[in-house]
């Protein structure tokens, strides 16, 4: 069984997402770890509980999701997986950390892409990789169905949307990803996003305003 736990990191107050079984492996979900507490933090919290890290994964490559990737493959000795869509947008990241005044050092190992269907395994639990484009041009989602849950990276959040105004969005294709990729999803199915609050896909039916 998976054990699901956030951090929130950064001056953009992005969710970080530590995942984790009963023989102590972990998947490490957007590290946006920025500062050196930051990583502290993530790593204290990864010692005590006697985890192994053994997957690097990001939803979409937006600045604040990737802030932490250098050290996180460094430290736990790991490569990153993502879209194909999103590499780009890895490439760009820290010119955009400019502009935003966030410099940072970016992720320079081997990239493994992931495809829609894909299979992320942690021990004898299994998540599926959804394509949800539009916030970011390869968005995905990683959904537990056993557990219903899902991480839904900057798509989906608690009454509202990610933005499809930054460079790659398009607001069409980000409302088609959730209609067609979430909505179809159990009611009963836990959304733990990039920022902000855990929802559900039921209650994101009737009370989201954007969709």
């Amino acid at each position: 069984m998976i054990k699901v736990e956030h951090f929130t990191f950064n001056p953009v107050q992005e969710n970080t997402w530590l995942l984790s079984n009963e023989k102590g492996d972990a998947l490490i979900i957007d590290p946006g770890c920025y500062f050196t507490a930051e990583e502290e933090t993530l790593k204290n919290a990864i010692n005590k509980q006697n985890l192994k890290p053994v997957q690097l994964l990001n939803t979409h490559c937006h600045l604040d999701h990737v802030f932490g990737n250098k050290w996180a493959a460094k430290t736990y000795n790991l490569e990153l997986y993502l879209h194909p869509d999103e590499e780009k947008m890895l490439e760009w990241a820290p010119i955009s950390g400019l502009q935003w005044g966030l410099s940072f050092e970016n992720y320079k190992g081997p990239l493994h892409f992931l495809r829609p269907g894909d299979p992320i395994t942690l021990g004898n639990d299994t998540l599926k990789v959804l394509l949800t484009p539009g916030h970011s041009p390869g968005s995905i989602c990683f959904y537990c169905e056993a557990q219903h849950f899902i991480i839904s990276g900057d798509v989906l959040f608690r009454e509202s949307i990610g933005r499809s105004d930054l460079p790659g969005g398009n607001p069409g294709q980000l409302l088609k990803s959730i209609h067609e990729q979430l909505f179809i999803l159990p009611d009963d199915t836990s959304v733990y996003p990039g920022h902000g609050p855990a929802t559900t896909i039921g209650h994101e039916k009737k009370h989201n305003p954007y969709v």
